[in-house]
């Protein structure tokens, strides 16, 4: 479906209006879509479509994965995430898991951005090179 460029600026209005501190309200969001779906202003369809993509794009932004070879230590678990809060900000919800192929070291995934510092990914980019 195209979008108008009015549908997308209302969408984002309306998804700022939903933000307390810079973190989406659960609340605030029910009640904004509740409105539009009671108005049904023009292209409100349109208009909830993109407010879905933006809230969707904000979880996925304040959701992290920490993928490590070895269960990880409370202490490093602590470190790892103080490091990522100072980095993206309060609201990240983290959660550390397993995955035996990475030989050694940590993958971290938040949102879009990657940072893996895996053997295996080392290993891959030896083998690119040859």
């Amino acid at each position: 479906m195209k979008l108008s460029k009015q549908s997308r600026r209302d969408a984002k209005q309306l998804f700022r209006s939903c933000q307390v501190k810079g973190l989406l309200d659960e609340n605030r969001a029910r009640a904004a879509i509740k409105s539009v779906l009671e108005q049904k202003p023009r292209g409100y369809i349109a208009i909830l479509s993109h407010f879905q993509r933006l809230v969707k794009l904000d979880l996925e932004r304040r959701s992290a994965r920490v993928e490590s070879a070895v269960p990880l230590t409370p202490e490093l678990q602590a470190k790892v995430q103080s490091d990522l809060t100072r980095t993206y900000g309060h609201g990240l919800n983290i959660s550390f898991g397993q995955n035996p192929a990475l030989i050694g070291g940590l993958r971290i995934k938040v949102g879009s951005d990657v940072y893996d510092g895996s053997i295996q990914a080392k290993l891959a980019a030896l083998q690119e090179s040859f």
